[in-house]
């Protein structure tokens, strides 16, 4: 069954002679020298073979092998692809950051740049977002992926985080997905939340849905991803479930902890009353209780403290327009670099 959209069905469809691109391709690339010739390859025979107006936008996260300098002779032979490379390496979530803010397409498709995602399944996923929806993430339902590092972890994960979250996926780790443009200019990504996008699309009221999609070995490098990872997936979902339960409404969690602080010392004291005036005990040299007492009061105050510097550094971000990543040089098509 041909993919193909049509202009009379189609929110993506644009004129021939109109300059915005229906499709932005986003690619985070981090040392993929090898891959990066097919990969661009294999996105544009993709949307060529559909008749869509395109944009394929690789951005450099401080890469090491040469990937940088390939990408601006890349950009200089081609009109489709354009390069922004950041002065070093800030991380996934800041890569698709600028890769987002760059991007002019009505519809923005990220995918990883190792090719194990598969270029050909960008038409699949554009043809489910013109049913309504405004996310259509992939599910790697049959992943080439190591059992124990890999696909248990996974597995875990996207079970936690689609119970904490409230958005059920199977596959929060897949990198291929497509965006109206409209749900990711909404969003402003920090720390490690770009695996939360379809989580912090929901809380903006995004429709979502998932559908299979293909998925390869690794043909070039080595993987970028380890266990290391699981410490700072689980600090950010602890983020994601708080704005999602308590962004607009912060006193419903902190007065929570201090109802619960209040009431837990209100009931020591009690009992310590009972125990001095009905039973004459010194209870002022009791060790275990002033530990108990520390902990309770250092572990409320740490938490909160925790959910306040979010908030407080969200805010800073987005007062100012400081993005999170510094771009060294923006590449355009045919005319080299644009500083």
């Amino acid at each position: 069954m041909s993919t193909s959209l049509h202009p009379d069905e189609s929110f993506i469809r644009a004129s021939n002679a109109s300059l915005v691109p229906e499709v932005s391709v986003v690619v985070p690339i981090h040392n993929e020298y090898d891959s990066l010739p097919h990969l661009v390859e294999a996105i544009a025979s993709s949307l060529q073979s559909e008749q869509l107006h395109y944009e394929i936008i690789c951005i450099d996260d401080g890469s090491t092998d040469h990937s940088g300098t390939l990408l601006k002779q890349m950009v200089q032979a081609r009109n489709d692809l354009r390069a922004v490379i950041l002065r070093r390496n800030y991380g996934q979530t800041a890569a698709m950051a600028a890769g987002f803010s760059c991007a002019r397409g009505q519809v923005i498709v990220t995918l990883d740049g190792d090719l194990q995602n598969d270029p050909v399944d960008i038409p699949l996923l554009l043809v489910k977002l013109e049913e309504g929806y405004d996310l259509v993430s992939g599910w790697r339902k049959n992943r080439q992926d190591a059992a124990l590092t890999r696909l248990l972890p996974s597995k875990i994960a996207n079970w936690l985080i689609s119970r904490v979250t409230g958005v059920k996926l199977n596959d929060y780790g897949c990198s291929l997905k497509a965006y109206r443009a409209e749900v990711i200019a909404d969003m402003n990504l920090y720390g490690e939340l770009h695996r939360f996008l379809p989580a912090l699309a929901f809380i903006e009221g995004a429709r979502i849905t998932e559908i299979p999609v293909r998925h390869h070995a690794r043909r070039f490098g080595k993987s970028k991803y380890g266990l290391d990872r699981t410490f700072r997936v689980i600090m950010d979902l602890l983020t994601v479930w708080f704005m999602r339960k308590f962004l607009t409404k912060p006193m419903h969690a902190f007065g929570l902890f201090g109802v619960g602080s209040i009431a837990l010392g209100t009931a020591i004291g009690i009992y310590l009353t009972v125990l001095k005036i009905a039973y004459s005990v010194d209870i002022g040299n009791r060790p275990l209780l002033i530990l108990a007492v520390v902990l309770i009061l250092a572990g409320v105050q740490l938490f909160s403290v925790g959910l306040l510097a979010e908030l407080l550094m969200r805010t800073y971000h987005e007062s100012q327009g400081r993005p999170i990543y510094r771009i060294r040089e923006t590449l355009e098509p045919g005319n080299g670099m644009d500083r």
